[in-house]
């Protein structure tokens, strides 16, 4: 059981080693323990594992007494949207993000078609680990399939754009779902959108055609691709669907930082209001809230702190720079659907091509780096950072944050590993580098 990753949000683990269909079961009947009357949406991400998984958290829902409405392959966003559009009182999606196939795992969702909160999240944990027995059904639920899982999605993304506008631009687009979720609602919205649509791994089955996150080195072939067809844009997704990266017609990797960044400008660009990212994100959305007068936060790392402070907040657009776009219009999950909608609605709104909009983006260089360090010394690790840099502005909202003008650096003790990790952004890669390369220093020195 310790071999599990179990977080606030839900858990996850190898398929039939860490994590089994009882475990999951169980960790769903600790979930709707203190949930409220009402049906418990069920939704997968595609994975072979996932038609099992989600047979025994049906059966164990229904035997508890309660009624599941089956979404079946869908994705992430898209359960958070069926949630709030059914009067559920939450939702499950079964999903291990980017992780290999052979893992699979648990999302957790509230009535608000959110992921559930830091403290809701460790109510459930805590009850999972003790020999909680749920109360005796005196009646079971029922388990009904939804038929229809896009339209609702689909109705609130439209209200946020200028349809007509994109459909007249007939935009050449390649989405790669990657046999995840991510084509079941990314089919209905380009179709929707007028566009002319190369779908590759349109089947929700899990058999990965390459390593499921969306990065530059697993999207080699996909890039490839995007060249040879002449599209005008390339949409990639995680397995469920939460992030996007975007690739450019020239087949450049545009990335998944910039995901975020096109998205901020082009909301801000209509409708004014707060901006929240996540500590470890890019600083383009902060100039970009600088650029539009509007005020800008920082959450801890993790989606259901940026919406915690989006809500606090009443942030217009936030998210996390994995490609992760939160729009609260339509769901305070992060959506790859809104994000290429208000892509292509930015591309036509310009008449501008994806590289156009990127290049007037902010430019920074990321590096990352890790030092072995015990966590008992995390402490003493932070401080010495804070003496060695101490021209710098720090803050410890979740590990230690430095900010200087044009560059930052965030030393994160690991939860899993006796690590740190390193993050820095900069004007140059140079920059970035020489500054995770001095904290090491530091770090290597105690």
């Amino acid at each position: 059981m310790s071999e599990l990753i179990i977080s606030v949000s839900g858990l996850r683990g190898v398929m039939g080693e860490t994590l089994t269909p009882e475990i999951a079961a169980r960790f769903v009947a600790a979930f709707v323990a203190d949930l409220p009357a009402g049906p418990i949406v069920i939704g997968r991400d595609g994975r072979a594992s996932g038609p099992e998984l989600a047979a025994a958290i049906g059966a164990a829902l229904v035997a508890g007494g309660r009624d599941v409405r089956d979404a079946g392959a869908a994705a992430t966003p898209t359960i958070g949207v069926l949630v709030r559009n059914l009067g559920a009182a939450g939702g499950v999606q079964i999903s291990a993000s980017h992780n290999p196939p052979q893992y699979n795992g648990l999302k957790l969702f509230s009535a608000e078609g959110r992921v559930i909160t830091a403290a809701a999240g460790q109510k459930v944990i805590e009850r999972f680990r003790s020999p909680h027995t749920p109360p005796f059904a005196e009646q079971l639920g029922s388990e009904r399939t939804i038929e229809d899982t896009t339209s609702a999605h689909w109705n609130l993304i439209r209200s946020c754009i200028d349809v007509a506008r994109i459909q007249q631009r007939q935009f050449k687009v390649l989405l790669d779902s990657n046999h995840g979720a991510g084509s079941v609602m990314g089919a209905r919205l380009l179709t929707e959108l007028g566009c002319q649509i190369t779908l590759v791994g349109p089947h929700p089955d899990g058999l990965f055609a390459h390593p499921p996150e969306p990065t530059a080195e697993n999207l080699a072939s996909i890039l490839a691709r995007v060249r040879e067809l002449g599209v005008d844009v390339g949409f990639c997704q995680d397995p469920d669907a939460d992030r996007l990266a975007v690739l450019d017609s020239n087949g450049r990797y545009i990335g998944e930082e910039a995901t975020l960044a096109i998205c901020v400008d082009h909301v801000l660009s209509q409708r004014r209001g707060p901006v929240v990212t996540n500590c470890s994100t890019s600083r383009m959305s902060e100039d970009l809230a600088s650029k539009h007068s509007v005020p800008f936060s920082r959450s801890a790392v993790g989606e259901a702190n940026v919406v915690d402070e989006m809500l606090r907040r009443g942030a217009v657009i936030g998210g996390e720079g994995n490609g992760g776009v939160i729009d609260p219009r339509v769901v305070l999950v992060r959506d790859s659907f809104i994000g290429m909608a208000l892509i292509l609605d930015a591309m036509a709104a310009r008449d501008a091509t994806v590289a156009e909009l990127t290049d007037e983006l902010p430019r920074y260089t990321m590096h990352k780096d890790k030092v072995v360090l015990p966590r008992e010394e995390l402490p003493a690790a932070y401080a010495a950072l804070e003496r060695h840099f101490s021209n710098a502005r720090f803050d410890r909202l979740d590990g230690l944050r430095l900010d200087w003008p044009g560059r930052w650096l965030l030393v994160r003790g690991s939860n899993t590993e006796p690590i740190v990790r390193l993050m820095s952004e900069a004007g140059t890669a140079d920059e970035a580098k020489r500054l995770c390369d001095a904290a090491a220093s530091v770090l290597g020195a105690l």
